[in-house]
């Protein structure tokens, strides 16, 4: 009988779950110990979506919390620091709060998406209602708190300092607030156009909790971005904030080579460490190189079922790429080039502004605008260091192939949409192909090329470059809709990389794509050509019924390319 593994916990955020339900855990409760010898009043950590923000968020509410179960901590990290838990294990009223729903269409929607988050939180604290240690005005405000009677902007606004009161008078003692996904609602209002009235909300409903309450021991707040403290945490004091660049507790977000390794070990995939690294790895927080747990645990998950699953995009798939967007829209000639030596695997360097408001993304200047666009792309996970800053100046990369992958894909997009938008030229370039113009399609695909943005001759691998390329030519060919376009389709002996069938007309066209290394095309080109022979890629077409069959090498070298033809 095989031995019985822990699942993964895909998606669980609740601390408790892993030992009450006996999911794997990549221990990181030696957080706790760093958090409370070096915290401040209020404390802010900035890191990317899917890191494990709200998951250590959560564990912080378990180990503080009066009531809390002392057997979750077992066995883990914190448990061999003996005298600090007993000063701090189950010793704290808490309220936690994520804002991670704070939004909606309006500002009205998202008020009141606040107002019921509030309502929910007291609700934990309905008991209170039978205490002897609170007035009847103060049951009265709690009851009011409960109900979510928010009609007076005011009395939202200091409900989180109003319910820390409360909660403090009961227990006797100052309490932990903890905040996830602070900067959620502001990101969802800016988005939707009532970011102002927002950020009035926010700062007052965070200041009056965490700058001069005296019911507050100490507070954790998370989020993505470094929002500027004029913006939202005016006249804080004692508050401490540790970004992505920062060393201190660099490793409690993201998983490390060693923690990697182990999981991958336990489930008996190892082999899979190479992949792994290649796909998710090349975060670089502080000192410590990182993997996306995310995407680790949710491949992990498919390569327990099935060893040879292929890596896929999980990240990517749970992240807004808006952002990306962004920078190529506002594109100058320069950002260009720098995003072509990005995708090519080389670094760029950026003064990174460590906090922001969103109005200077709206900013009249369009290098002001994408100065702040690129510190977003550091902040948001889409960049990462290359090396140790030199004070604001970053050596920035893209972290791995995953992201990568966005980047190309939202250029081979942005590339489609413009190469079509010149709609006579881009039908030419169709009819070329169908009609086996092979002079029209070099001039008409290298014109398209010049326009966009290309992959350099540099350490990435070949096969990288020719697939570039090789999503840029498709996007094209699958603009056109009546036409039956696969790519990587089996035929022959092997798999081809682009294969076109025009069933009306009858018209197949192969089409095989190579990078011509320091711009090598006649070599290019002739390989091109040899391996649709050999591997005999017509043979699908001719299946298909296809009577006229067009066979195209291009090889492509920066922004040029060439094109050999045969017809068979």
């Amino acid at each position: 009988m095989p031995e019985r593994r822990k699942a993964l916990p895909v998606g669980i955020e609740f601390f408790r779950d892993f030992k009450l339900k006996d999911y794997y855990y990549v221990d990181k409760t030696a957080f706790i110990a760093e958090l409370l010898r070096t915290k401040g009043a209020v404390n802010l950590f900035t890191r990317p979506r899917r890191f494990g923000k709200s998951l250590n968020m959560n564990m912080f509410k378990c180990f503080f919390e009066i009531g809390g179960e002392a057997s979750l901590f077992d066995g883990l990290d914190i448990s061999g620091e003996k005298e600090l838990c007993e000063q701090h294990l189950g010793k704290y009223p808490v309220i936690s709060l994520s804002l991670k729903d704070v939004e909606g269409g309006s500002f009205e929607t998202a008020y009141d998406c606040l107002g019921m988050l509030i309502s929910e939180e007291a609700s934990r604290f309905e008991h209170l209602e039978e205490s002897d240690r609170l007035s009847k005005t103060d049951k009265a405000r709690l009851q009011q708190l409960i109900t979510g009677n928010f009609v007076r902007p005011a009395f939202l606004q200091g409900s989180l300092k109003l319910l820390s009161g409360l909660v403090s008078r009961h227990y006797g003692r100052r309490v932990v607030i903890l905040i996830d996904e602070y900067d959620v609602p502001l990101d969802k209002a800016y988005q939707k156009g009532y970011y102002a009235q927002m950020v009035d909300l926010i700062r007052s409903f965070l200041s009056q909790a965490l700058k001069t309450n005296e019911n507050l021991d100490f507070a954790v707040l998370t989020g993505c971005l470094r929002i500027a403290r004029e913006s939202i945490f005016t006249g804080l004091n004692n508050f401490k904030v540790r970004s992505i660049s920062d060393e201190q507790c660099a490793e409690y977000f993201g998983f490390t080579d060693s923690e990697v390794r182990e999981m991958l070990r336990y489930y008996g995939v190892e082999d899979r460490f190479p992949d792994m690294k290649e796909w998710y790895d090349g975060y670089h927080f502080g000192n410590v190189d990182v993997y996306c747990p995310w995407d680790v645990i949710n491949q992990c998950d498919l390569l327990r079922v099935s060893k040879d699953a292929p890596m896929r995009p999980h990240w990517e798939n749970s992240s807004s790429n808006a952002i990306v967007k962004d920078i190529l829209e506002e594109a100058t000639e320069a950002t260009k080039a720098e995003i072509e030596a990005l995708i090519s695997g080389e670094a760029v360097e950026k003064e990174i502004i460590p906090e922001l408001t969103y109005t200077d993304l709206d900013n009249e200047d369009r290098n002001v605008r994408q100065t702040y666009l690129w510190s977003v792309l550091y902040s948001t996970g889409y960049l990462t260091d290359a090396g140790k800053p030199e004070g604001r100046i970053h050596k920035l990369v893209i972290p791995n192939k995953e992201v990568r992958r966005i980047y190309e894909d939202r250029v081979r997009s942005w590339f489609r949409v413009k190469a079509t938008g010149d709609r006579e030229r881009w039908e030419r370039f169709c009819t070329a192909v169908k009609g086996g113009d092979a002079q029209a399609v070099e001039e008409l695909f290298g014109a398209f090329l010049s326009e966009s943005i290309s992959i350099r001759d540099t350490a990435v691998r070949k096969a990288k470059k020719e697939n570039f390329y090789h999503g840029m030519f498709l996007g094209l060919l699958r603009a056109e809709g009546s036409w039956i376009v696969k790519s990587g389709a089996e035929s022959g002996t092997g798999y081809s990389d682009i294969l076109l069938m025009a069933p009306r007309e009858r018209i197949g066209c192969v089409i095989e794509v190579k990078y011509a290394e320091k711009g090598a095309f006649d070599a290019a080109c002739r390989e091109a050509m040899e391996q649709i022979e050999t591997r005999a890629y017509t043979e699908l077409l001719r299946d298909e019924g296809m009577e006229t069959i067009h066979k195209y090498g291009l090889a492509c070298f920066r922004k040029s390319c060439r094109v050999t033809y045969e017809k068979e």
